[in-house]
């Protein structure tokens, strides 16, 4: 009974001293919470330049089979490299998993000038992938990263195995989205935060039931969103400008669509579109999902690729 207490007073302890942190040290407590999480899921951070001007910094876990190929995963607009990092706890226990940040994002170079068309992202990606000696690479892209995956397919088909949308973007004929219709109707794009109340409302908007973050978390986070939206507002209006509809036309790469059904910013009517333009596609629509299915149902998402994968 005594070994209980003191264990039940120490752990009181630790969780008053992690609270506290969050409030008197927000960054560096949530900068641990997320390496913590990098390492339970297998994922160690990396970087590497592909120009002299041009850096890439890559979470890499798993192991590499003989033929050398790698699973990697692109993050969508606004995002960065950890909105993959816990569903790829069960990747890597089967795959070489390489997450980017994508040129302009998160912790990789963020030139302001630069081309940051689909088409320049995937081209980049692709001496990325060359630096790192992949032969074959297996892409999974989420909304704008899902853009840039079917992008890279197209202009390397004979170098990509198989491709994984998680409600991409790119097919702008599809029917007009919750969000779009804000954006229309107000000028703003509600994912392009100019203050912390506007970054704090985006959960709301990308996942069907978002969990709440300590205010603290949300400043730090907003922070870092604000600071790049010089180059945002570049990206995308480059997205929008560019339509992956007649690049993927008669694709034939085995392709899994996914979609979350409650998606406010792509409409779900898009994933039929997709897969009628590619032969070897599949669609999976997942309930009560919106849209971000890798972070809002990590396992169940998972575990459809991995039969989609052993299904090649």
């Amino acid at each position: 009974m005594r070994i209980l207490k003191i264990s039940a007073a120490v752990l009181t302890i630790i969780f008053g001293c992690m609270l506290a942190s969050i409030y008197t040290a927000p960054e560096t407590t949530l900068h641990a919470i997320i390496n913590a999480s990098r390492l339970y899921s297998g994922l160690e951070k990396k970087s590497v330049n592909i120009s002299e001007d041009l850096q890439y910094v890559y979470l890499e876990g798993g192991k590499a089979d003989s033929k050398n190929e790698a699973l990697m995963l692109l993050h969508g607009f606004g995002a960065n490299k950890d909105n993959f990092t816990n569903i790829s706890k069960q990747l890597t226990k089967n795959y070489r998993v390489i997450i980017p940040d994508h040129i302009g994002f998160g912790e990789s170079s963020h030139p302001v000038d630069a081309d940051y068309s689909p088409k320049a992202q995937a081209e980049r990606l692709h001496r990325l992938s060359a630096k790192l000696g992949i032969k074959k690479i297996h892409l999974a892209g989420s909304s704008m990263g899902g853009h840039i995956a079917m992008t890279y397919a197209a202009l390397y088909p004979e170098e990509t195995a198989s491709l994984w949308l998680l409600d991409p973007g790119g097919v702008w004929s599809a029917p007009d989205s919750e969000l779009k219709k804000v954006a229309v109707a107000t000028g703003k794009n509600p994912l392009q935060p100019k203050t912390l109340e506007e970054y704090a409302n985006i959960p709301e908007w990308v996942m069907h039931r978002p969990p709440s973050f300590p205010v603290p978390f949300l400043k730090v986070m907003a922070a870092e969103r604000i600071k790049n939206t010089v180059i945002e507002d570049r990206v995308f209006k480059q997205i929008l400008e560019d339509s992956v509809e007649e690049r993927v036309r008669d694709l034939k790469i085995p392709t899994l669509i996914v979609w979350g059904e409650k998606d406010r910013v792509l409409n779900v009517a898009t994933a039929e579109i997709l897969r009628k333009l590619m032969p070897l596609s599949k669609v999976i629509v997942m309930p009560d999902v919106g849209h971000l299915p890798m972070l809002e149902k990590p396992s169940e998402a998972a575990s459809d690729y991995i039969k989609f994968r052993n299904s090649l």
